[in-house]
């Protein structure tokens, strides 16, 4: 399927590494120019060198989007390349881990802002450009855990389930100006930290270190979530999900919460 992304620019927030560098990887491998976000320049670099290595087009931008001085000096070297026609708001996650004996506001205010603020300035900025050229795309990454909260880490869950309701709004505001705002909300997926975490598990069940992953996912999966479909999911998954919500053939999908998780959450 031709997904018609050929020289479209895709800025990519938190593509350095794990899902957004798939997610990256996965835009470009569809034609588009793709802007790889990280503060870690080597990071998003190595990125971008993987990208052209494959045949496809990347650059680097670099900056906190907790800051709004650096919002905006990242956009105008995104803008030397071009105006961006897609923006996947992928930065963020859930920083220090904390429970309900340890939580504090401060770092609520924190992964609220990572998470959603850093959403709601990218997105502000793009979306007149967005607006007046009649064509754009906004793809929010959130998480299952914004629908199925686990006990721990309430920030991060609180986060997630705001991007939903940011989403939502977005897509009424834009929706008939040729602009679609849409969710992704990932389960649980195979990067280079997880694979790493099941391998930790794994070895304390007396498996090999360098144990076939097949092995290690399904001794080590049924301790972490009840997956129905029986494995995790793929950073290529993921990428291929994102891709179509950004291209013309998704052009009447918009206000919606795409989920990638296997089936754990039971259909209401």
């Amino acid at each position: 399927m031709n997904l018609h992304l050929h020289g479209k620019i895709a800025l990519v927030t938190g593509s350095s590494k794990g899902i957004g560098a798939g997610i990256a990887r996965g835009l470009a491998r569809e034609g588009a120019v793709v802007m790889v976000h990280g503060r870690n320049r080597d990071q998003a670099t190595a990125v971008v060198r993987q990208i052209q290595l494959d045949g496809g087009t990347a650059h680097v931008v670099t900056g906190d989007l907790t800051d709004e001085t650096e919002v905006d000096a990242l956009l105008n070297d995104v803008r030397t390349v071009g105006d961006v026609d897609i923006l996947v708001n992928n930065a963020g996650g859930s920083g220090v881990g904390s429970d309900w004996s340890t939580t504090e506001a401060g770092v609520w205010a924190s992964t609220y802002d990572a998470n959603v603020l850093a959403a709601m300035r990218m997105s502000k900025a793009v979306l007149p450009q967005m607006r007046h050229a009649g064509w754009g795309r906004i793809i929010n990454i959130s998480s299952l855990a914004a629908l199925m909260p686990p006990a721990g880490n309430p920030d991060y869950s609180a986060a997630k389930a705001a991007m939903l309701a940011m989403s939502a709004s977005m897509a009424k505001a834009v929706a008939a100006e040729g602009v679609t705002v849409n969710t992704v909300s990932p389960g649980t997926i195979r990067s280079e930290k997880l694979e790493r975490k099941f391998r930790e598990v794994a070895k304390q069940k007396a498996l090999a270190p360098d144990a076939p992953w097949e092995e290690v996912e399904a001794e080590v999966l049924p301790l972490f979530a009840s997956v129905p479909i029986g494995r995790v999911g793929t950073l290529e998954e993921i990428a291929d999900a994102v891709a179509f919500l950004a291209s013309p053939r998704a052009s009447y999908i918009t206000g919606s919460n795409l989920r990638l998780d296997g089936g754990m959450l039971p259909t209401i």
